[in-house]
C-alpha cells in the first residue's frame, strides 16, 4: 500500500487495518486463540473523508451494464460519494486535495492502489456463517473420494483427538464415493473406537451416525421415523446409520452443545475465509438465537467485519430476536435480523426433496414435505404479519409449487414490497416457472449446485423432469430477480466459480463440453449483478451496500485480473489481493 496520508494525529488509516493471511481451515479448537490475535486485535479506524484512486475499478449494474472507474470518493461513514470516472484530469485530484473545508484539508487521506482492478465486494445470497465457521474447525469429510478413505479420516481424527467426547464433521457424500447406498452405523463403528460419531451429509439434510451416538440417542428399532424425516434401516427393522431430514433430530438433541467461546471462533473462522474469497456480505440462512448472541459479541468488541442479512430459523426465534419485526442495522451496517427462514423439503442427495412423481432412482420414494400446505401458509403469515422477509428452501417440484400457491395466497393480503424469498428453486415444473415472475418473488438459487450435482440430478430425475431443473435463464425470462450465493459450507463459498458457472453450465474440468442443458445459462453480466446489486436487493440492502453506487458503502476487493475479460478458466483462478470494507482494507493476501 502507498501514498496513504492521514492529517488527524493518531487516527488509524485504512493502512493499517487487519491484514493477516487467511488462516486454512484447521481442525479442533487451536484456531480460536489465533483468530482472537488475528481479527481482535486489529483497530477499526473511523473512517476519515478520502479519495481511492489510480485503481482500474468495474461495477455492473441490473442490465448487465459495465461501469468503469478509476477512483472512488468516500465520504467519513465509508460511504461512496462518487465514482471517479475514466479519463478525469489527475490534476483535479490535487486541485480538490487543496481545497479547504471548515479549514482543514478536503481529504484526510488518499490511497493509490498502483492501477489494479477494484470490484465491488461479492454477496453470497445464501450460506451459513456458523456451519462454515464450525466446519473448518471440526472433521471435514468434503474431499473424500470413497468410503474408505472417509473412514481413513474418521480412524485419524479419533486418533489425534482420544479425548473428545464426541466425534463431530460434516460433507460426506455418497455419490461422490460412488457407494450406490448410503453408508451405515457398522462403518463408523469400525474406525470410531467406540466414540459417538456423528457426521452431517454435504447438503446438511442427512446424518451418519455410529452406533454408540444412536444408543446415546435411546433410537431402537420401535422407533418411528418423525414427520418430515426418514430413519434409514437395516433388514432387521433397527437404524441403519443414516438419519434423513426431520430425523437427525434424534441425534441432534443429544450431542454435546458448543460453548459460547466455541462459537466466537467459528464466526471468526468464517469471517476468515469469507474475506480471502472476496466475500464481504452474506444473507445469513437459519440464524439462531446462540448465532445471534455470537454476532452481537463480535460487534461489541469491534470484530464483526463481514456483513450479515440473518435469516432467523422459524418465526419464534425472530420473534425473540427481533420481537414485533426486523431489527435496525447495527455495528455500521454489520447486522441485521431481517427475515424467516423456513424449510419445505429435503434435498435431491439423501432423496428428501418433495417430487411430484417418484425418484427414478427410487420408484417407492417422492422425498419429504417438512411442513405441510397449511402449516407453511400459518408460519409464512405469521411471519409477514410482523414484517419479516420469508425465505422459503425448497428443492423439489412439489415444494416450489406448494410454495408459489403459498406466496399466491399471502399476496391477497400482505400487499406492497414483500420480495418473497424462494430458496434453491432447483427442480420446478416447468408449467410453474412462470409464476416466479409475480409478486415480487425472488429466486435465490446456487450454480455450483447444478455443477456439482448434474450427474444425480439425471439419475434422480430422469429426463423428462430436467426441462425445470436449475433453470436459471427461464426464471429470470419469467421476471424473478435472481440472486446468487453458494449455500456454504455445502459449497465452498467461491464467487469465481460460481459466475463462471452460471454463464458456462461448465465445471472446473469444463465438463460438459458446451454445458449442461446451455439454453439455461444467464449472461456473465446478469451473473454478475446477482452476486451483487442483486444480492443486496434480496436482502432489502440495495440501499446499503451492493454495487459500488453513490450512497453505499464503499465495500470492493482488489483482484489480479480483469475479470469482464478473463475466459471462465482464467475467471476461475482469480486471486483476491485486498478485501476492503466501508473504504477499510480488512484483510490481505501476503
Amino acid at each position: 500500500m502507498t501514498g496513504v496520508r492521514d492529517v488527524a494525529e493518531g487516527r488509524t488509516t485504512p493502512s493499517d487495518v487487519d491484514s493477516s493471511t487467511p488462516t486454512p481451515p484447521l481442525k479442533g479448537r487451536g484456531l480460536t486463540v489465533r483468530l482472537v490475535a488475528t481479527l481482535l486485535l486489529a483497530p477499526i479506524p473511523a473512517t476519515a473523508d478520502g479519495l481511492i484512486d489510480n485503481l482500474r475499478g468495474q461495477t455492473v449494474a441490473a442490465d448487465g451494464t459495465v461501469t468503469r472507474f478509476q477512483g472512488i470518493v468516500v465520504d467519513a461513514q465509508g460511504r461512496v460519494v462518487r465514482l471517479v470516472p475514466v479519463g478525469e484530469a489527475p490534476q483535479l485530484f490535487t486541485k480538490r486535495q487543496m481545497k479547504k473545508r471548515d479549514g482543514k484539508p478536503l481529504w484526510d487521506y488518499r490511497v493509490d492502489l498502483g492501477g489494479r482492478t477494484v470490484l465491488p465486494g461479492f454477496i453470497d445470497a445464501h450460506g451459513h456463517v456458523m456451519g462454515l465457521g464450525f466446519a473448518s474447525l471440526s472433521l471435514d469429510l468434503s474431499d473424500t473420494t470413497s468410503l474408505e478413505q472417509a473412514k481413513a479420516k474418521v480412524a485419524d481424527f479419533v486418533r489425534r483427538y482420544p479425548d473428545r467426547k464426541w466425534v463431530i464433521g460434516r460433507g460426506w457424500n455418497q455419490e461422490a464415493w460412488g457407494l450406490g447406498r448410503f453408508p451405515t452405523a457398522a462403518d463408523l463403528d469400525a474406525v470410531a473406537d467406540g466414540h459417538p460419531v456423528w457426521l452431517a451429509r454435504a447438503d446438511g439434510h442427512a446424518g451418519w451416525a455410529s452406533t454408540a451416538a444412536i444408543r446415546a440417542a435411546n433410537v431402537t428399532a420401535a422407533t418411528p421415523s418423525p414427520a418430515g424425516g426418514r430413519i434409514e434401516q437395516a433388514a432387521s427393522g433397527a437404524p441403519a446409520g443414516v438419519f434423513v431430514d426431520n430425523a437427525m433430530d434424534l441425534i441432534d438433541r443429544v450431542v454435546p452443545r458448543p460453548l459460547a467461546k466455541e462459537r466466537d471462533a467459528a464466526v471468526l473462522a468464517a469471517q476468515s475465509l469469507l474475506l480471502a474469497d472476496g466475500v464481504t456480505a452474506v444473507a445469513d440462512m437459519g440464524t439462531t438465537l446462540d448465532d445471534w448472541l455470537s454476532y452481537r459479541r463480535m460487534g461489541d468488541i469491534g470484530a464483526l467485519r463481514v456483513r450479515i442479512m440473518g435469516y432467523a430459523a422459524g418465526v419464534d426465534t425472530a420473534s425473540t430476536i427481533g420481537g414485533k419485526g426486523p431489527t435496525p442495522w447495527l455495528y455500521d451496517d454489520r447486522l441485521r435480523l431481517g427475515g424467516v427462514k423456513l424449510v419445505a423439503d429435503g434435498a435431491l442427495g439423501s432423496r428428501g426433496a418433495a417430487l411430484q412423481a417418484p425418484y427414478a432412482d427410487a420408484p417407492g420414494q417422492r422425498g419429504l414435505t417438512l411442513l405441510t400446505d397449511t402449516q407453511l401458509q400459518n408460519q409464512m403469515s405469521r411471519a409477514a404479519m410482523d414484517g419479516f422477509q420469508l425465505a422459503v428452501h425448497a428443492i423439489g417440484d412439489r415444494a416450489n409449487r406448494a410454495l408459489l400457491d403459498a406466496i399466491q395466497v399471502l399476496s391477497e393480503t400482505y400487499k406492497g414490497d414483500r420480495r418473497w424469498r424462494v430458496e434453491h428453486a432447483q427442480v420446478v415444473d416447468p408449467t410453474d416457472l412462470p409464476r416466479f415472475g409475480r409478486f415480487g418473488t425472488i429466486a435465490s438459487v446456487q450454480p455450483v449446485h447444478q455443477t456439482g450435482d448434474r450427474l444425480m440430478a439425471e439419475a434422480r430425475l430422469g429426463p423428462a423432469r430436467l426441462a425445470g431443473a436449475y433453470a436459471w435463464a427461464s426464471l429470470a425470462r419469467a421476471g424473478a430477480p435472481l440472486a446468487f450465493g453458494t449455500d456454504f459450507p455445502v459449497e465452498r463459498p467461491d464467487p469465481w466459480a460460481t459466475w463462471a458457472a452460471a454463464f458456462t453450465r461448465r465445471d472446473a474440468q469444463g465438463q460438459p463440453p458446451g454445458g449442461w442443458r446451455p439454453e439455461e445459462a444467464v449472461t456473465r453480466g446478469q451473473a454478475w449483478w446477482a452476486m451483487t446489486g442483486g444480492a443486496a436487493f434480496a436482502g432489502f440492502a440495495e440501499k446499503k451496500f451492493g454495487s459500488l453506487q453513490p450512497g453505499q458503502k464503499a465495500d470492493f476487493i482488489v483482484v489480479d485480473r480483469d475479470p469482464a475479460t478473463a475466459d471462465p478458466a482464467a475467471l476461475r483462478q482469480t486471486i483476491v489481493q485486498e478485501t476492503w470494507i466501508g473504504a477499510q482494507r480488512v484483510w490481505q493476501r501476503r
